[in-house]
């Protein structure tokens, strides 16, 4: 009898856990990519990366494809009586509606059984709707050969035929026909409208038939095609000792996401990973990262403390500070600056005493994916971190802002062939040394940055461009709307100034002198960001970093048209490369995508 009562409670035990596992299952789980529109990465176990086993395809149904194999093309390509860029223009509009529908939201997902080597079939749904009926409703949905939705698909035909879609090398930066050979066997391509590609590209001479026009006028004219540039791609990573620096390509990733998936998310993670006693974490926010996050849980649990600041007010942007604060063993934040207009804008981790990781990178989906252009620089110095611990324990006492105090130590180190000085905002009087370097320029001085609104800074760049240094700067789209922006006074004052056009921001807050300085860091070129706000910002001297940036700064300033030397895309328009399809509210209007005035179809003149 205890023999049978015991069996009855194990089978009700196992029961109740699998009930318990299916409805966690159902519970939802995140779109991490859109392949096409019927085939999508899905985060099955919840890790937060999109794992090799977790595309999934929708069962019962296909769609039109932007990458479709041949076998798709004639089979679809005949029955509806579609040529091959009808077929792909189809398969763009399919994809953007999918992006939309699914990316980055909860799906209940119903696993087939069916698989392949490419995908695992399921039924998926959204918001209780399923997703192949939404999807054969949109008129993208094929199913036992026939449209979902024929009158929808018309609507879509005739849409599609206005996009006038090419293929955009950026290695090479030409652009192609999408039927053209050359074109697709491309590594780093993305297929965009005619009217997103930048200004200074050229079309491929082979697929829009200019090769016999370039011979013929090839020895009237070497400089042909002389008017755009083959751009080289920048080298992202220079190293030297215990100094590393990386930086984000910006224009190669024109939508964000959460998956950790480029190599300085992964290297930051792998940090965390080998953290052994302490991190400590000042940041603007946190958004969910679910890798990152991951590797703080498991740092908790082998016994690493941790301690988290955050500022008081960036709720409204980054939702996730609950997350990191859960796991801390104390946590501070400057709740008074929500109600002000100072910031705790610092960017830094220090991991065991011993290594720095600070710049300019956000910790959200924008910062850690490099749909923003940021810069990171990881530094292994004992002395170094020390002073940066000093800084985080008069915060998280709750010191900020204007009641910290100046550091009584030295801020000047020398790290193997660099010197690197230290500053924090506002005690430090950073932007006085950022002033002092312009003044000493003598060959160049270059700004990549998202804005510049500090009335000096931007007067020391006018005085060295009216003593022969040649200055250039690049802000962000949105940064020209910004109170007090200089950039005006400096076009007016004959200083290049382009304003960029890529989805992202330009979220860098660098200068680069004479192939000698770099300056970089947290700190806007503002007063807000020398005189109110919590930040840092370091000046490296070393010829090989500064030399790198120089490089990285005259790629930005290739990719951008010469006519945003004297006005601005809109942020969130056909102008602003990937702006139109990234998800994002790019230039804070409350629309997103479609919605917005800048990206409607009768904007498309």
């Amino acid at each position: 009898m205890k023999k049978k009562i015991f069996t009855i409670i194990f089978l009700i035990i196992v029961t109740g856990v699998f009930a318990l596992w299916v409805t966690n299952f159902n519970n939802g789980h995140n779109v991490l990519e859109v392949i096409e529109a019927d085939k999508v990465k899905i985060d099955l176990n919840n890790n937060g990366t999109a794992d090799n086993d977790e595309t999934v395809c929708i069962a019962g149904l296909e769609s039109f494809k932007l990458n479709s194999d041949d076998k798709f093309l004639n089979k679809y390509a005949k029955e509806f009586k579609l040529s091959k860029i009808d077929m792909i223009d189809m398969g763009y509009l399919a994809r953007e509606f999918a992006i939309k529908t699914l990316l980055y939201k909860k799906v209940h997902v119903d696993l087939t059984g069916k698989e392949n080597i490419n995908c695992r079939f399921a039924s998926i749904s959204i918001d209780g709707m399923p997703y192949a009926d939404l999807l054969l409703k949109s008129g993208f949905g094929i199913k036992n050969g026939k449209i979902g939705n024929p009158s929808k698909y018309k609507q879509q035909l005739k849409y599609s035929k206005k996009l006038n879609l090419v293929i955009l090398n950026h290695h090479s930066n030409i652009y192609h026909k999408l039927d053209c050979k050359y074109g697709n066997l491309a590594h780093d391509k993305i297929i965009i409208p005619l009217k997103q590609l930048p200004q200074n590209v050229r079309p491929c001479r082979y697929c829009h038939n200019l090769l016999k026009k370039f011979k013929k006028h090839k020895r009237k004219s070497k400089n042909n095609f002389d008017y755009v540039l083959n751009v080289a791609p920048p080298v992202l990573v220079v190293s030297e000792g215990n100094i590393a620096l990386y930086k984000f390509d910006y224009a190669k990733n024109l939508k964000p996401n959460s998956y950790c998936a480029n190599n300085v998310c992964r290297l930051i993670v792998n940090e965390i990973n080998k953290a052994e006693k302490s991190i400590d974490i000042a940041i603007y926010g946190y958004e969910d990262i679910p890798l990152f996050t991951q590797s703080l849980r498991k740092a908790k649990a082998r016994g690493v403390k941790i301690r988290f600041i955050y500022d008081g007010g960036a709720n409204t942007f980054y939702q996730g500070n609950h997350i990191i604060s859960v796991l801390s063993d104390e946590v501070s934040s400057d709740e008074k600056s929500s109600q002000s207009s100072k910031l705790m804008h610092n960017k830094f981790i220090i991991i065991d005493d011993q290594k720095v990781i600070t710049g300019s990178m956000n910790y959200s989906r924008t910062g850690m994916s490099g749909y923003d252009a940021n810069d990171v620089v990881i530094i292994n110095s004992k002395d170094v971190a020390n002073l940066y611990t000093s800084e985080f324990e008069q915060m998280l006492s709750g010191k900020y802002h204007n009641a910290k105090e100046k550091h009584s130590g030295s801020n000047r180190f020398l790290i193997g062939n660099s010197i690197l000085e230290v500053y924090f905002s506002p005690q430090d009087n950073a932007a006085s040394r950022v002033v002092e370097l312009i003044n000493g320029a003598k060959k160049y001085v270059y700004v990549p940055t998202f804005l510049i609104t500090h009335k000096y800074i931007a007067q020391a760049l006018i005085n060295a461009h009216r003593h022969g240094v040649d200055v250039k700067v690049i802000i962000d789209a949105n940064s020209v709307n910004t109170r007090n922006s200089k950039h005006k006074l400096l076009r007016s004052n004959g200083i290049p100034l382009k304003a960029e056009n890529y989805a992202g921001k330009l979220h860098s807050k660098s200068i680069v002198i004479d192939d000698k300085y770099l300056i970089i860091g947290s700190m806007n070129f503002s007063n807000s960001g020398e005189n109110k706000n919590d930040e840092n910002m370091l000046v490296l001297t070393n010829p090989d970093f500064a030399r790198n940036y120089r490089n990285f700064f005259l790629y930005l300033w290739k990719i951008i048209p010469d006519r945003y030397l004297k006005s601005a895309p809109r942020a969130e328009s056909i102008y602003s490369i990937g702006s139109c399809s990234d998800g994002v509210d790019n230039n804070f209007d409350g629309k997103i995508d479609s919605q917005d005035a800048g990206c409607k179809p009768k904007s498309r003149r």
